[in-house]
């Protein structure tokens, strides 16, 4: 095993969306990238390639594969700088046709999987004095109906991001990001409206997330930052909305 002469980040939900583009991100900025996902994601396919990525198939809920997936990074590059728990899913439904197993499923992915994370990635993040971000929502501080499990899930995420801030420090800095409407489709397929609505003139893309967190792994440009939580929504969080 030879050790990675790049910084090394593991990264969940890695196969599309704004993990994708994290991934994506990272490797451009000259980073090793352990892309985790599900099997059935692609991400093998993607990033087959490239000679500073490896694919990882794991569950994020499942305690051992996270730990199997830590020890794998490690085997392959001999050390990790950077865990970005971005793995996430939403069950929308009433609160009456809620069922307990989907309720425990949408918080073992979206906050737990941090958690576990957290655990097995301690040592070697102390190791490196590396980093940790997760990908909260403005669903923590808003919600729309039907959500219950996905809010309560990424308002969890924010407080355990803060809270790991503190135990971890000062070796580790953990910081949060909270987006707002990111579109992961075809962005063509927007109406005006969608863009018009945020202060910031148009609707998110899964690169404006990407280049924060590109920011917070750096500890050269973002050392003296952890405990924060970035609200990257276009401004809509702070829109004053009234029904005319």
């Amino acid at each position: 095993m030879a050790k990675s002469q790049s910084p090394v980040a593991l990264v969940t939900g890695a196969a599309s969306g704004i993990g994708r583009a994290i991934a994506l991100k990272l490797l451009f900025d000259g980073w090793s990238v352990a892309a985790l996902d599900l099997p059935q994601g692609g991400h093998r396919r993607r990033y087959a390639r490239n000679r500073r990525a490896l694919a990882i198939d794991a569950d994020v809920a499942d305690p051992a594969a996270v730990e199997r997936a830590v020890r794998a990074v490690i085997r392959r590059f001999g050390r990790l700088d950077a865990v970005v728990s971005n793995a996430g899913i939403m069950k929308r439904t009433t609160i009456a046709k809620l069922k307990p197993a989907d309720w425990h499923r949408v918080l073992d992915v979206n906050l737990t999987a941090t958690y576990l994370l957290a655990r097995a990635a301690e040592k070697a993040l102390r190791r490196s004095k590396g980093a940790i971000v997760t990908i909260a929502s403005t669903r923590a501080l808003m919600s729309e109906p039907d959500t219950e499990a996905y809010a309560a899930s990424k308002g969890g995420l924010v407080a355990l991001s803060h809270a790991l801030s503190i135990s971890l420090g000062p070796d580790v800095r953990v910081n949060c990001i909270s987006p707002g409407w990111i579109e992961t489709g075809s962005y063509r397929k927007l109406r005006a409206r969608d863009h018009t609505q945020h202060p910031a003139g148009r609707v998110g893309k899964p690169e404006d997330i990407a280049e924060i967190v590109s920011f917070l792994v750096d500890g050269t440009r973002s050392g003296f930052v952890t405990g924060a939580n970035f609200v990257i929504d276009g401004g809509m969080t702070r829109k004053m909305i009234y029904v005319e």
